[in-house]
């Protein structure tokens, strides 16, 4: 890649280093929306029931043909597991449509990130539409596993593939691709917190190159 996308925030150790080419984080073969065990395809993602608690209307989030990201096995039996595993999801799916339509400021990833999280993320995809870059390929988030905290925090690690991802310049249609090597397979690992609409948004988030072997 051209430029690194890892942007750390100190205050929460809150790293972002998604979608070193045109791929955001975490895409697999399905579709850019497939989850697996949540049957949408045509890329977008519409929140099933369980996906909205208390009532919460989901923003829709779309991703276009050209950028697909896979989430492979992204369920759990235990309900409220689920419902974490389903807004961190969206959390992240959120962040690439924002980045591919230029959208720093976009309400979706303001709906399930709060605080230092959604200043950070504003930050990573302000990096990507300050040089007109978009994403493109594909990526496949994976190995996921939710947990709730004596606290009542939500606990979500998961692992990202970038390796078959690019970006793109609208501009020049220039493509950079991600470099092929352990590095671009990154842990994430992200705290999140219960707003009183029943949406589990992301308040740190922080990721590990290398961290999924």
């Amino acid at each position: 890649m051209n430029r690194p996308i890892r942007l750390v925030t100190a205050a929460l150790t809150a790293s972002a280093a998604l979608l070193l080419t045109a791929c955001g984080s975490g895409g697999d073969d399905k579709s850019s929306d497939e989850i697996e065990g949540a049957g949408d395809g045509g890329g977008k993602a519409s929140a099933s029931a369980s996906a909205e608690p208390e009532g919460a209307k989901r923003p829709e989030i779309k991703l276009p043909a050209e950028f697909r990201a896979e989430f492979a096995g992204w369920t759990d039996s235990d309900p409220k597991l689920r419902a974490i595993l389903d807004d961190g999801r969206e959390e992240l799916r959120a962040k690439y449509a924002a980045i591919i339509e230029g959208d720093p400021e976009s309400d979706a990833v303001a709906f399930y990130n709060s605080g230092t999280s959604l200043t950070t993320a504003r930050k990573w995809i302000k990096g990507f539409t300050d040089t007109d870059d978009s994403l493109i390929g594909e990526i496949k988030a994976y190995n996921a596993k939710a947990n709730i905290a004596d606290n009542g925090a939500g606990l979500l690690f998961y692992c990202v593939d970038e390796r078959k991802a690019s970006t793109k310049n609208r501009k020049t249609k220039k493509v950079t691709a991600t470099p092929d090597t352990p590095e671009s397979v990154l842990q994430y690992r992200a705290r999140l917190t219960k707003s009183p609409k029943g949406v589990w948004q992301t308040v740190s988030l922080e990721t590990v190159p290398g961290g999924c072997k």
